[in-house]
């Protein structure tokens, strides 16, 4: 987190807001939070049936009207459009957003209250992009809710509870239904995460799970059963991260892990060791973002990354090299205010950008050679106080 009045700053935006406790998302999430992301969210949370040109759909938790504006996406400019019945009921203070790899499903945790939380579910109208919700959502888990992602085979859930800001955090895991998308909490949830955790990704492969603690500064690690869905912490976790950490993703080839530190402004970048799911630092690593970046994404081709710098205004782009996972800086470009949560289409065309404080999403065209960011326009609105976003591609 961010030292001295900043950090009381962010802390009150975060926990305040959403109950707030960026991700995913992350997840940053992601969430971060996203659908390339965990805030930001999970990594493969798309549709892998329908071809890269046929128009999804954005979802965008807005944590101060308590609901989620849902946008079609434009498969040719990136433009988004709110479609009928936007906004959404059904969330209460909304912090993350992920979509199931099916694109049937839509999962929002909860920030509505300092010692339970839940996690909302919604079915998606696979032609309109529609939310409806789920029978028997929300589905309680613990404090401080902050993080929820759904790993590849679309089986299982994993939902961050930050608890008290000087305490372990811990992770519910849930089983999905695959004709409902109802959740059932799994044998041994929750496992133990480190303090203030935040947020949580789940690599491509589907073997390993990562938890950014905000309040240790570093990063629990996991192998997944691939089975039940329970998690055992890996040899040598947690790892090392610079500063308070908000929002964790794995790239798209499961090689490299990037956190944002925004405590330090900066990313972190780790090499994953493909058998254990341990991580090391990439040499070079911290690489410089701008002040206060809550949220990180990689483009599905895995060349590119992007981190909002809340307080700049802006949104810092770089290139990955594949061979050792470094970041090299392509330079920022505007956002509105209060960027806080960043996603890329499934077709790595296209970025999106929830402005906190500004109510409104930001949409950029990627440059496929440099992977720089050019606006495709004004923001459209959003609620209030948008936090996570995620997209997802059309049904066919």
């Amino acid at each position: 987190m961010i030292i001295g009045q900043a950090r009381l700053t962010a802390v009150s935006l975060l926990f305040v807001v959403t109950t707030l406790a960026s991700c995913g998302g992350g997840g940053g999430g992601d969430g971060t939070t996203a659908a390339t992301s965990s805030n930001s969210a999970g990594s493969a949370n798309r549709s892998a049936a329908a071809p890269d040109n046929v128009a999804g759909f954005a979802y965008v938790t807005n944590s101060g009207s308590n609901d989620i504006s849902v946008y079609a996406i434009d498969a040719t400019t990136g433009t988004l459009s709110e479609i009928a019945g936007s906004p959404f009921a059904g969330a209460v203070s909304p912090y993350s957003v992920t979509v199931d790899p099916s694109g049937k499903f839509a999962y929002v945790a909860n920030g509505s209250s300092f010692f339970s939380g839940s996690v909302s579910a919604f079915n998606i109208d696979a032609t309109t992009g529609a939310l409806t919700e789920v029978a028997g959502s929300p589905f309680a888990t613990g404090s401080f809710r902050s993080s929820v992602t759904i790993h590849p085979s679309g089986k299982f859930a994993y939902v961050v509870n930050g608890n008290f800001q000087f305490s372990p955090g811990n992770v519910s895991a849930f089983s999905i239904n695959a004709t409902s998308g109802a959740l059932s909490e799994i044998a041994g949830s929750p496992f133990t995460a480190g303090i203030e955790a935040f947020d949580v990704t789940v690599d491509p492969s589907g073997r390993f799970a990562y938890v950014a603690n905000r309040g240790s500064g570093d990063v629990s690690a996991y192998t997944i059963n691939g089975t039940t869905g329970a998690l055992t912490e890996i040899a040598g976790s947690p790892f090392a991260a610079t500063g308070s950490v908000q929002d964790i993703i794995v790239d798209p080839s499961g090689k490299y892990a990037y956190v944002a530190n925004q405590g330090s402004g900066e990313v972190s970048a780790y090499a994953i060791n493909t058998n254990t799911g341990a991580l090391s630092k990439v040499a070079g690593s911290p690489f410089k973002a701008g002040s206060t970046p809550f949220s990180v994404t990689v483009d599905p081709s895995g060349r590119f990354a992007y981190a909002p710098n809340y307080w700049d205004g802006n949104v810092s782009a770089y290139t990955i090299n594949a061979a050792t996972g470094a970041l090299t800086s392509i330079g920022a470009v505007a956002a509105g205010g209060g960027p806080f949560s960043v996603t890329t289409d499934s077709s790595g065309r296209f970025a999106y950008v929830t402005n906190s404080t500004s109510a409104s999403v930001s949409a950029y065209t990627i440059d496929a050679s440099s992977g720089a960011l050019t606006s495709v326009g004004a923001a459209v609105p959003a609620g209030t106080r948008p936090t996570a976003i995620t997209t997802t591609r059309k049904i066919q």
